[in-house]
């Protein structure tokens, strides 16, 4: 090749593009080492050493969207089949109360199904113990009896956990259940839908107070505050639900009350540590 050829290459209007466009890209990025060389100037590559660490305690307190009521179906029968059967029944009946009430089927749910035997245990005779004060004189005899435990019949319950939007109508599904003779009810459960938002809210507060105690310190102290290096959460755990157990067998299918059930709200903690670098 011979330097007309380049010559000619170079003198072209696209290679002059390119040439340009390659010395533009190459000035942008030497302005951004630039500027991260003036940011980390006078930071070494160790871990910062002049820190300081503030705390910060947050709340939030949000009023519950669902309630969730579980319960029990119990019934027992020598035969499986027979205590399937009855509780079925009456199971597929509360259900169809539960949807009665508008509930969909998507928040209505099986927690578990069992079958249980039921045992009876013999009692051994209690040996007679001499009524005389002499000394007691052992009986060579032994006394033996058949402790085998025999099956008497078999329970067979289901759990079923209904979770309710409309929070209005949580007095009138405990009394279908009890109307419906429903032994074992557990809730309501007030809670959020979203189980995280009302932690990520007190987390929100707990960061905005952390926030403000780094700057109140930073100004008592002199100091300006740097990046951030370390942080650390921890919950103060979720609300419990409020407890209701209906008993109601006997009831004979006598109409039930209805409970008044206040929803209340809960309440959300939450803590954080926040390490800050200092200049």
């Amino acid at each position: 090749m011979n330097s007309n050829f380049f010559s000619e290459l170079f003198d072209t209007r696209g290679m002059r593009y390119a040439l340009i466009a390659v010395f533009a890209l190459l000035a942008f990025y030497l302005f951004a080492q630039t500027i991260t060389t003036v940011q980390d100037f006078g930071r070494s590559g160790v871990p910062a050493t002049d820190t300081i660490t503030v705390q910060g305690d947050g709340q939030a307190t949000l009023p519950p969207d669902v309630a969730r009521v579980s319960f029990t179906v119990q019934n027992t029968a020598a035969a499986v089949a027979d205590a399937q059967v009855a509780t079925t029944k009456q199971t597929n009946t509360a259900i169809d109360a539960v949807k009665a009430l508008g509930i969909a089927d998507k928040d209505i749910k099986t927690q578990s199904y069992t079958i249980t035997p039921q045992y009876s245990y013999p009692r051994c005779p209690t040996p007679i113990m001499p009524m005389s004060s002499g000394p007691m004189v052992s009986d060579q005899t032994a006394v033996y009896c058949n402790s085998t435990p025999k099956i008497t019949g078999y329970q067979v319950a289901q759990s079923i956990r209904v979770t309710m939007r409309d929070l209005t109508k949580v007095g009138t599904l405990l009394e279908k259940l009890g109307t419906l003779e429903v032994q074992n009810v557990y809730g309501p459960d007030f809670a959020l839908d979203d189980a995280t938002a009302g932690y990520d809210a007190a987390r929100a507060d707990a960061i905005d107070k952390a926030k403000t105690q780094a700057m109140l310190l930073a100004k008592q102290l002199g100091v300006h505050l740097g990046k951030i290096v370390n942080f650390t959460e921890s919950n103060g755990g979720y609300p419990y639900p409020m407890p209701y157990t209906a008993m109601s067998a006997g009831l004979g299918g006598a109409k039930a009350a209805a409970p008044t059930i206040p929803t209340g709200e809960n309440t959300y903690n939450a803590s954080v540590s926040i390490t800050y670098e200092i200049r």
